[in-house]
């Protein structure tokens, strides 16, 4: 611990120096959002080696132009090339591969790599794989025959002779040694989806790889969706030909018909594929995980049903196709599916993670789910899994009791029941992750927080004693420490009911005895969180907002994704914009009576996909607090988006038919008496466009005046096409000045 405190406090005191001996820089847009000014570095992707001694990671080389996949010696850090980027030039090619992404056969001696890739709705999952043998340099493309960029989810057989893959839908087998392809299924389609997923379960249940090999690498279990009943909705592309051209996407909206999904079992020499039969209508239930239980020919499936307060787990035979029930978790409002299964003693336990005592723990399970025993106790949330080491005795695990807006590892016996022990230093507060190595000796270990960019270092586990910094961002760091700009501070806001968490940042020149309007920064729905004690990028946005006179503030209202127990998260169901406005709002006054330096009649707010949607449901909610908004990709009426992500958190729509109206902005549009710019992606295959032109026709209507931008074929994130992020932000900065006056007065 010791070596780990005295580095990062060297590099500290040679970040101050530097920033008293460097003079100021000016904070630019373009620097920001149209060049890579403020870039990070990263370090990786790294991979664990089988024998826990090293790692493995991927470095350009400079005089071939491509990348080498080099080994590091954990303890000494001893490098050595393993694979060149010379080898991975293709037979009568004269350009090595591109690594996008590899993989490690089991026994470390062949290299799957990823390269050509494709994008497929948000992530490149489409794309070309190779595979080389470490020891003889055979480099060999997959899929020979098929077109370009087309496969997808490719993985290795148990013992390395074969692999598997996706390609148009339908799945294939193929052998190393001879290249003999042998095709599984022969339905695939444009409806007809068999080894990966369609658009919701991809978005809403973070399904992309849908076949898994068994044990013994005899079978294949894969997921097949039905998506002929489901809508259509149509994207519309305007710019990139004479004629209009239409989009399809198969897209379940808000009480309209799912895929109908189903797990089935084929032999991998081909054949006839056989099916599980759960029970209840396909339609109405998601499969939403499946995976093999370790030695055996046997899967575990996870069953959602429609209203995802209901998760039963079956155990699946391969061979007679019989499903057992072994367990089944509720809860009154929704659940949430967690990847944090681990076999344990000889496969007779595995672990799970429930909110069942009101706290998000990690449990150890009966392989016949008679029995349950808690393992992380405490009244915390453990956050995510690191890693899970049954040899070694211990979970250890992300937490943050204290403090909701950092992280730090724990770790907690898996067989003994006591208090959690922190492993992370006190000395550092922020936000820590690991890659741990499979013997628990090492790890690769990130620390950020709101003003340190990642910096990437190699420890001891469990005394976290530092070996050697990979990549500290000092670059990134110089540059960001010459701004000279106010830091972001986190405080408390007390409503009543609860205490929020917030940031705030102020302007470069403020003076407390002036008045500033206020910006505030939201997002406020259960998918995720802003006021987090994290790089982000280093928030330049805000910061370059403040420098232009404004106080920026950001606030957690109930319901958003943060470690504060069951009952926090929960608190949302049903009530989507509501109860979240109602929080922002309460807390916006609580802020006017606190801070003297805010100008109560200078108040803005913007937001981004849900956080736009909390825009203008506290425009038009509040008229008398929010004067000025930017809603960007928003939700106008919740019953326009898709059915897995609002039925979960909404109930269904017969339902809380009230709940679904109320929390839509569309029906309070007529509320609105401030300066509102709306903005949003033609092309967004998440949130459509249908949202921003049924809010236009409905503030036409009440004669509401207003301002928008649209941003022809660009998606959710409106960052596709030449100069289009930048000229994004210009245009916010545009309007703000103008209908939100900024300065101290």
């Amino acid at each position: 611990m010791k070596g780990f405190l005295i580095l990062i406090i060297t590099a500290f005191f040679q970040f101050t120096v530097f920033c008293v001996a460097y003079s100021q820089n000016e904070l630019r847009l373009e620097d920001v959002f149209g060049s890579a000014t403020y870039s990070q570095k990263r370090f990786g992707p790294i991979r664990w080696m089988k024998d826990s001694r090293g790692y493995s990671s991927i470095e350009s080389n400079a005089e071939v132009g491509g990348d080498d996949m080099v080994i590091y010696d954990a303890r000494t850090g001893k490098r050595s090339i393993l694979v060149s980027a010379s080898d991975l030039i293709p037979a009568g090619g004269t350009a090595p591969l591109k690594i996008a992404e590899y993989e490690w056969s089991e026994d470390n001696t062949k290299l799957l790599i990823f390269t050509n890739t494709r994008k497929v709705w948000r992530f490149h999952t489409r794309g070309d794989y190779w595979v080389m043998d470490v020891a003889t340099r055979k480099l060999q493309q997959l899929g020979k025959g098929m077109p370009s960029s087309s496969l997808m989810f490719t993985k290795f057989s148990p013992d390395a002779s074969k692999v598997a893959y996706v390609s148009e839908h339908n799945i294939f087998v193929e052998t190393l040694a001879d290249g003999k392809i042998v095709q599984l299924t022969h339905d695939g389609s444009d409806v007809i989806i068999n080894g990966t997923f369609d658009w919701v379960y991809e978005e809403e249940l973070g399904c992309r790889d849908g076949f898994r090999w068994s044990p013994d690498g005899e079978t294949i279990a894969y997921w097949r969706s039905d998506a002929k009943d489901v809508g259509t909705f149509y994207l519309i592309n305007n710019i990139d030909s004479l004629y209009s051209r239409p989009i399809p996407l198969p897209y379940p909206k808000v009480g309209e018909k799912l895929s109908s999904v189903k797990i089935g079992v084929v032999s991998a020499e081909g054949g006839d594929t056989r099916w599980f039969d759960f029970p209840g209508d396909p339609q109405n239930n998601y499969l939403a995980r499946m995976e093999f239980i370790p030695a055996s020919r046997e899967v575990m499936v996870q069953q959602l049903n429609r209203r995802q307060n209901t998760n039963t787990v079956w155990v699946g035979d391969v061979d007679t196709m019989e499903i057992t029930k072994i367990l089944e978790d509720t809860d009154e409002a929704f659940l949430d599916i967690h990847d944090n299964i681990q076999w344990l003693e000889n496969n007779q336990f595995f672990t799970w993670t429930s909110e069942r005592d009101g706290w998000l723990h990690l449990y150890k399970v009966a392989r016949d789910g008679s029995s349950m025993k808690l393992i992380t106790e405490g009244d915390f949330d453990v956050v995510g899994i690191s890693h899970i080491d049954p040899r070694g005795g211990y979970v250890y695990y992300i937490a943050s009791p204290e403090n909701y807006t950092q992280r730090y590892l724990y770790r907690s016996s898996l067989n003994k029941p006591g208090k959690a022990e922190r492993i992370t230093p006190e000395a550092y507060p922020g936000q820590h992750a690991y890659q741990i190595s499979p013997d628990s000796r090492y790890a690769i270990h990130t620390f950020q927080n709101a003003k340190t960019p990642p910096l990437y270092s190699v420890v001891n586990l469990p005394d976290h004693r530092s070996i050697r910094i990979l990549e500290d961002n000092r670059e990134l760091k110089d540059k960001y420490l010459a701004l000279n700009l106010n830091p972001k501070e986190f405080f408390k806001v007390d409503i009543g009911e609860v205490v929020l968490d917030a940031f705030m940042i102020k302007p470069a020149d403020f003076d407390p005895s002036k008045r500033y309007p206020l910006l505030f920064y939201v997002y406020g729905e259960p998918a995720g969180s802003t006021v987090q004690d994290s790089w982000q990028n280093g928030d330049l946005w805000h910061h370059y907002m403040a420098q232009q006179g404004y106080v920026v503030i950001s606030i957690d209202n109930r319901g958003t994704r943060t470690p504060r127990g069951r009952d926090w998260r929960k608190s949302i169901y049903g009530q989507i914009g509501i109860l979240a406005s109602e929080d922002q709002y309460k807390a916006a006054k609580k802020i006017f009576e606190t801070y003297d330096f805010i100008d109560n009649e200078r108040v803005g707010m913007w937001g981004w996909s849900g956080g736009g949607q909390m825009t203008l449901n506290c425009m038009f909610r509040y008229p008398d607090v929010y004067k000025t908004g930017i809603a960007i990709a928003f939700v106008s009426d919740q019953r326009l988006y898709d059915a897995t992500y609002q039925e979960r958190y909404m109930g269904l729509l017969e339902d809380n038919a009230w709940g679904y109206r109320e929390g839509s902005p569309l029906h309070h549009a007529e509320k609105l008496q401030g300066d509102l710019l709306i903005m949003h992606g033609t092309a967004d295959d998440n949130v459509h466009y249908q949202s921003f032109e049924m809010l236009v026709d409905k503030l036409v209507k009440h004669n509401k005046m207003f301002f928008m931008m649209s941003y022809p074929m660009r998606a959710h994130g409106i960052n596709e096409r030449e100069n289009t992020s930048l000229h994004l932000r210009e245009t916010m900065k545009k309007f703000l000045l103008e209908k939100l006056p900024s300065g101290g007065k």
